[in-house]
């Protein structure tokens, strides 16, 4: 991974990004188990993370199909955060 974000122009974000992808994970977890708002907030931030990760792809000319797993889990990401939302 380290190597991918040096391709990316992103070497020193990289703990910041994986930090945040790590509370993203345990706020889905916990949220899910205690507290739906929780769950709702760490899938909306996951889901930007994603769509930033999608729009760093397409700067470095990657190809879409490089770039499709961080658009399908911003997707993925989106559907759980509106749908733990309407279960409010």
């Amino acid at each position: 991974m380290r190597n991918e974000f040096i391709r990316y122009g992103l070497g020193k974000q990289l703990k910041l990004v994986g930090s945040l992808q790590i509370a993203g994970a345990i706020g889905l977890g916990l949220g899910y188990l205690y507290l739906l708002e929780l769950s709702i907030l760490a899938a909306s931030g996951l889901m930007v993370l994603m769509i930033l990760g999608f729009g760093v792809r397409l700067k470095i000319r990657d190809t879409f199909l490089q770039s499709s797993p961080s658009i399908l889990y911003a997707l993925i990401n989106a559907y759980i955060a509106l749908s733990l939302y309407n279960a409010l």
